[in-house]
């Protein structure tokens, strides 16, 4: 296996793409302002304080990081809301390497995304669940309560951009949300999730968030004996006010959280928590049975042997001392992405342009044919979790702990990992968000057959040089080599011609795969060097 692989992508991808806003970094610099997106009430002190507190009060604000290209004219540009790892949890307490807005993955991420044209907005969240709750239900219901409130606030940060569209320049119809691993979570909950109803019947364990006691773990809103309804927990949208209600008899919930206490303040609600499209870096979904024909398209990046979020469908275990902790059965990048191919909704990507999208190209052999699927190789298996992952191991105080995860972490590996991703993550944001660089997919994809295209590939196998000869009415466009890897060997753009030949060079002994493109699709042979 080619361990380093992703790690050389993005040199391939740069090398043989023209400059062009939206798929490449053509601003020089970037500016930076911070502004409270929305105000709300976190659980995150509850142990300590016995209530809820307002966000900013104790603990993180609901604050963004919004970077937008230095010396921009443009005034309708993509914006990209960047949600940031941590486990729900703060940091330095949640032991890992991340867990802030300004992490240097997340700040890396977005300063490349302003340089390429968008306006990217790394945003807080509300924390708070408890992952060593001593009964699995009570880690499931803390967890999925976090979950819940990480999409009411993913919502209010969408809305907050719609309302302030003139001010920082955001084209509201041109709106992507993207996630690293807790982040990655809330954007997949946030980009499948209609309606609070599909909480409560799930499929991928059904009823899961649902207590032994016949209760929901979340609990939207509850009717009135006399008409009307409660919100308790709030809508999904975080549109309406929730709070702690008193006991079914009618008395005072002493707590903690007590009677009273908010749990849902409403923000801009004026305005639609509508949004063109998501990025999954690392996280996976609750459930499978949230994802419809109407779901948004997803982009999907992960290590296969991640254990902190299953890349197929599998429980989520908490890694402690001496062991892991069973919470709750998710389904990962790859039963997302065969589960969105199944609903046709990756179907607009089968058009992308092979000479624009490098990366996708490479991986064909690692990704099972998932368009939107990239299943990331860190260098040290099986503990590279996230190798897009860095900080500074001087001043991070869980740098001992972190490193188990990504034992050879520098920031070069880091930016390296992150400079493929965005690679392959820009050509789709060009198809997605419907942007001016969708000018960079073709017009057919379809696979052509040997009754297609009257072709010679001779000699096969080769020792030096093949060539290919195909009828005057069906002449080559492009043509490209790739190893057993998926990785592009040779490639020759703008052919032109029914005659082509294929020189080995330096090329080993093996089997390579002979991708051609013509008019009016695309053939694919195998060819052996001998």
């Amino acid at each position: 296996m080619k361990k380093f692989l992703p790690l050389i992508l993005f040199f391939l991808a740069f090398n043989i793409t023209a400059q062009e806003r939206y798929l490449n970094q053509v601003f020089s610099g970037v500016d930076v302002t911070t502004a409270i997106y929305g105000r709300n009430f976190t659980v995150i002190a509850v142990p300590s304080l016995g209530h809820t507190i307002e966000t900013g009060k104790v603990g993180q604000p609901l604050a963004a990081d919004i970077y937008t290209p230095k010396g921009d004219t443009e005034t309708k540009r993509p914006l990209v809301i960047y949600f940031h790892t941590g486990n729900f949890l703060p940091f330095p307490q949640n032991t890992g390497a991340s867990g802030t807005r300004k992490d240097s993955t997340c700040v890396d991420i977005v300063t490349k995304f302003a340089k390429m044209g968008y306006v990217a907005a790394s945003v807080d969240y509300r924390l708070g669940w408890n992952p060593i709750a001593p009964t699995q239900e009570g880690r499931v219901n803390t967890l999925i309560n976090a979950a819940y409130r990480g999409v009411q606030d993913a919502r209010t940060a969408i809305r907050y951009f719609k309302a302030n569209a003139d001010l920082y320049g955001v084209d509201t119809n041109r709106i992507m949300i993207f996630g690293q691993g807790t982040g990655g979570y809330i954007t997949l909950a946030t980009a499948s999730l209609d309606k609070y109803s599909e909480v409560l019947t799930t499929t991928a364990g059904a009823g899961k968030f649902i207590g032994s006691n016949g209760l929901p773990y979340v609990i939207e809103r509850v009717p009135l004996p006399g008409g009307g309804v409660l919100y308790i927990n709030g809508d999904i949208e975080g549109k309406v006010y929730g709070f702690v209600p008193p006991n079914a008899d009618g008395t005072i919930n002493p707590g903690p959280p007590p009677t009273g206490d908010t749990l849902c303040f409403p923000n801009h609600v004026n305005h639609s928590s509508d949004f063109a499209m998501a990025i999954n870096m690392g996280g996976a979904l609750g459930d499978i049975s949230w994802l419809d024909a109407n779901t948004v398209p997803i982009v999907c990046i992960q290590a296969p042997y991640d254990p902190f979020a299953p890349y197929d469908d599998a429980v989520l275990n908490v890694p402690i001392p001496g062991g892991q902790l069973p919470v709750v059965r998710v389904q990962g990048s790859l039963a997302v992405q065969v589960r969105m191919d199944e609903l046709g909704v990756n179907d607009p990507f089968l058009a992308l342009d092979p000479v624009k999208d490098p990366i996708g190209q490479a991986i064909k052999g690692k990704s099972g044919g998932h368009i939107n699927l990239f299943p990331v190789v860190g260098s040290v298996i099986p503990l590279d979790s996230s190798p897009w992952d860095f900080w500074d191991p001087a001043s991070n105080p869980n740098h001992a702990n972190a490193i188990k995860t990504n034992p050879d972490m520098t920031a070069e590996k880091g930016r390296r990992f992150i400079d493929s991703i965005l690679t392959f993550v820009a050509p789709r944001a060009c198809i997605g968000l419907d942007l001016p660089c969708k000018a960079s997919v073709v017009s057919s994809t379809v696979d052509l057959n040997d009754d297609d295209v009257a072709l010679n590939l001779a000699p096969n196998p080769a020792y030096d040089k093949v060539r290919i000869q195909v009828s005057k009415e069906t002449p080559l466009k492009n043509v490209f080599v790739t190893d057993i890897t998926g990785r592009t060997v040779q490639q020759y753009l703008n052919v032109n011609s029914s005659a082509f030949e294929i020189n080995r060079g330096s090329l080993n002994h093996g089997i390579y795969m002979v991708r051609m493109e013509f008019d009016k699709g695309n053939l694919v042979k195998k060819l052996i060097f001998e």
